[in-house]
């Protein structure tokens, strides 16, 4: 929970990641390319104040995650959004039995969501099955980038897609969380593309297709859209640090959003540990989109505090103290209470 001004913000940091990208781990070069691509947005998106030396960026501890999360950071809530990566690491990129194990010991403050690859066919199939099973999975992590043989990505839309969401529809796994951002070196940019979203989210209209980093730089093809396909959220994983180094652009990015979407369809998140939550919490509660870009309104209370966390913890029915919740409106047919003579 956060605190400041007298109002309680509930945090839910719906785009976390436990990684092993060290040396010993690298199947090739591209590992140390992709992990040196999340250390230049580390670098030089983060305040010098939350700076990480290179070696302890590359791979840190399940303990660490803890502390900067829910020690000093404020979250009260984190979902794990892993990446396999197995083209580039050897036991893959997230640490996916670690960070179950962390979700199972404290199951009050962590969620654990899974990865597939729609490219290995039916064996993948049948290891979605059993991973729903065995980690309880309601949501999915997907990397449409992701390197399979001679393949450099692949599309939502595509038949093995379809059938993988099928799967899911059927497992009750309906958050699809999906990397559509800005590229990662070796990854290739065009296999980030938010065009593939629009069919999937008219044909599963029962599953919620949360785009993370929004479709940056892609935002405006991604509004148009979101608009349009209700069941299509939008995470502010790599857009939030932007209010440190580029406010308006933040403030641009935050103002399309509510714009099209309103506030009820975006999911704050740090994308730990390319980012840290404390400073961003701090930040945007502090943040008001400057007054002369008056094509967009003002950000209210209550519009930070869906997107700090309350959205995130009715997607996934995560529980809410009652004196963090909103509180509610009148019920317009109760008649005002009149005193009796």
């Amino acid at each position: 929970m956060y605190t400041k001004d007298g109002e309680n913000y509930f945090i839910v940091d719906a785009h976390v990641a436990l990684w092993d990208a060290s040396p010993a781990n690298q199947r090739n070069i591209h590992g140390k390319q992709f992990i040196d691509c999340f250390y230049d947005y580390h670098r030089n998106l983060s305040p010098e104040s939350e700076l990480w030396a290179y070696e302890e960026f590359i791979s840190y501890t399940g303990e660490r995650l803890m502390k900067d999360l829910f020690q000093d950071g404020y979250v009260d809530h984190a979902i794990f959004q892993p990446a396999l990566l197995g083209a580039f690491y050897k036991n893959g990129f997230g640490q996916t039995e670690a960070a179950f194990e962390l979700t199972r010991q404290h199951p009050g403050k962590l969620t654990y969501n899974h990865a597939y690859d729609p490219r290995f066919g039916e064996d993948g199939l049948k290891q979605l099955r059993e991973d729903a099973a065995r980690f309880n999975l309601k949501g999915v992590k997907l990397y449409t980038a992701e390197w399979f043989g001679d393949s450099r990505g692949w599309k939502l839309d595509d038949k093995w897609s379809y059938r993988y969401l099928e799967a899911c529809q059927e497992l009750g796994i309906d958050k699809i969380h999906i990397h559509k951002g800005p590229t990662i070196r070796p990854l290739d940019r065009d296999a980030f593309d938010v065009a593939d979203v629009d069919k999937a989210a008219t044909d599963f209209t029962d599953l919620t297709f949360v785009i993370e980093h929004c479709g940056l730089p892609r935002l405006e093809d991604f509004c148009w859209i979101a608009t349009q396909e209700p069941n299509v959220h939008a995470g502010l994983a790599v857009a939030m640090p932007f209010i440190h180094t580029r406010p308006r652009y933040f403030a641009q990015i935050i103002g399309e959003l509510l714009y099209w979407l309103d506030e009820d369809r975006i999911h704050f998140s740090s994308d730990y540990a390319i980012w840290t939550p404390r400073w961003l919490v701090e930040r945007f509660v502090d943040f008001q989109i400057p007054a002369d870009m008056d094509e967009y309104a003002p950000l209210s209370v209550d519009q930070k505090k869906k997107i700090l966390g309350l959205n995130a913890a009715a997607l996934y029915d995560i529980p809410v103290p009652e004196h963090l919740q909103l509180a509610q409106p009148p019920r317009p047919d109760r008649q005002p209470a009149v005193a009796v003579a």
